[in-house]
């Protein structure tokens, strides 16, 4: 983002009348909201939540903030020396500069949700767009209220394509991301049982996941999986004017994968339109052909070469944590999945963990799924369907609820093959699982963020 101060208060509307407006013309380099990350020339966002970040202006300007958005409640204490844009609510202010700067850049917007998958198909996405366009993408986790304006304004001015991944643990939060960025494109990956807590059902999840189409511009496409008959059933209310496209694994879907093949550290599939080219992905699970389905329909519609597409799958720039192989300081191999978790995501890596060649044993560290409501006890214990000490000779479970699958993995595992901790015991899991480790071992993690196993991979890689 550049812009001058100036702009920026005519953009979102703020009251310039504290600070000399000579100031106006003073350029701006970025936008920051946490007041330790602040670099020279950035604007600083207060927002209030557990905290309140106005209380962290003094360390915004010593870390070289050159103005900061405020809120009119507490003009009674404006800073002195660097101009305050005054507004009503500086994340209103903040999401209107990103609609603003959106407008303004004008790229075209493909956003992605989903239950399972999303960030691994946005990765995937903006890998093949970058074959011919200059591509932004969401980071981390940035796909919010907060994390959406942000990827907004972090666009570099010659971005002719923004892919934006949409979180949602609630109604009404896509409908809301999806009309700030009035979307080209809108994704559904999957619908699972991810934050069931709040919907108590998949139908409702289905419906709250729709809401991504809600800012579709009207000549947009609507790209979704076939093979779920909820998606397929919400599809058909859509707008007319808006082209759908489906993919999955029946030959009934726009783009199908007529096989797959997994390898050791990569899968190896091929595609109903061009069954002559080898796609190959850097990652293992039949599962993560999908992902790739849904980002070859999206190069398609920008047509973008088949063989482009899949030179740029094969080498994919993935984010951290989502089913990535990682060296251990024993020589072990660690399969890091442990961003976010669900039970269809987790049985789903499991099967292609237990499916990997390994000399050693292979070994899972499952840790609590969270927000899965009433059910959750029932569908920690569904996971013994995918563990079996044939195929994962270790398990190592950790939060409340693995309690429940703790118990229906007892009459299965011996007692030395199977270990229980609290939420609270991660460090004593750590100390046991690298004693336990050797060279030859396959070690998978995966839990919701929550639990923080990204703890624990950092001690095994070190």
């Amino acid at each position: 983002m550049k812009m001058t101060i100036g702009e920026v208060a005519q953009a979102i509307n703020a009251n310039t009348e504290n600070f000399d407006k000579a100031m106006l013309d003073e350029s701006l380099t970025g936008v920051c909201f946490d007041s330790r990350k602040i670099q020279t020339g950035q604007l600083f966002v207060p927002l209030v939540a557990e905290h309140d970040g106005h209380d962290y202006i003094d360390n915004a300007i010593a870390g070289g903030a050159s103005a900061t958005l405020w809120a009119s409640d507490h003009a009674d204490r404006l800073p002195l020396t660097i101009p305050a844009l005054v507004v009503d609510d500086p994340l209103t202010a903040f999401q209107q500069l990103s609609k603003y700067y959106l407008d303004k850049i004008n790229p075209r917007v493909i956003a992605v949700t989903g239950s399972n998958g999303k960030t691994t198909t946005k990765d995937m996405i903006a890998a093949i767009l970058s074959s011919t366009f200059n591509v932004t993408k969401t980071q981390d986790n940035f796909n919010n209220e907060i994390g959406l304006p942000y990827t907004i304004l972090q666009m570099e001015s010659n971005t002719e394509f923004l892919v934006a991944e949409m979180g949602m643990d609630r109604p009404g939060q896509l409908d809301f991301l999806s009309k700030l960025a009035r979307p080209d494109v809108a994704v559904i990956t999957m619908i699972g049982e991810a934050h069931i807590e709040f919907f108590g059902t998949r139908d409702k999840i289905a419906d709250a996941k729709m809401e991504i189409t809600h800012g579709l511009k009207a000549d947009g496409f609507f790209v979704y999986d076939g093979d779920e008959p909820l998606l397929t059933e919400r599809a058909q209310q859509v707008d007319e004017s808006v082209i759908k496209s489906t993919f999955g694994r029946k030959d009934s879907n726009d783009v199908f994968a007529t096989d797959s093949k997994d390898g050791q550290y990569q899968t190896q599939f091929h595609v109903n339109l061009w069954p002559e080219i080898d796609f190959t992905i850097p990652m293992i699970g039949d599962y993560n052909v999908n992902n790739a389905l849904a980002a070859i329909s999206v190069g398609r519609i920008f047509r973008i070469y088949p063989q482009m597409m899949a030179d740029k799958l094969a080498k994919f720039d993935l984010t951290k944590n989502r089913t990535q192989w990682l060296s251990g300081s024993k020589g072990e191999r660690i399969l890091s999945d442990v961003y976010n978790s669900n039970p269809t995501a987790a049985k789903e890596v499991l099967t292609a963990f237990k499916n990997t060649t390994t000399k050693g044993r292979r070994i899972a560290v499952l840790g609590d799924m969270l927000e899965l409501g009433t059910q959750s006890k029932a569908m920690h214990a569904s996971l013994a369907d995918a563990l079996d000490p044939a195929s994962i000779r270790v398990v190592y479970l950790i939060g409340a609820d693995m309690d429940a699958l703790y118990e229906k993995l007892k009459p299965v595992y011996a007692p030395e093959n199977l270990h229980y901790y609290q939420a609270d015991q991660l460090d004593e899991l750590t100390s046991d699982l690298q004693a336990e480790l050797r060279a030859d071992d396959e070690v998978l993690l995966k839990a919701s963020h929550g639990l923080h196993l990204e703890n624990v991979v950092a001690k095994l890689v070190k």
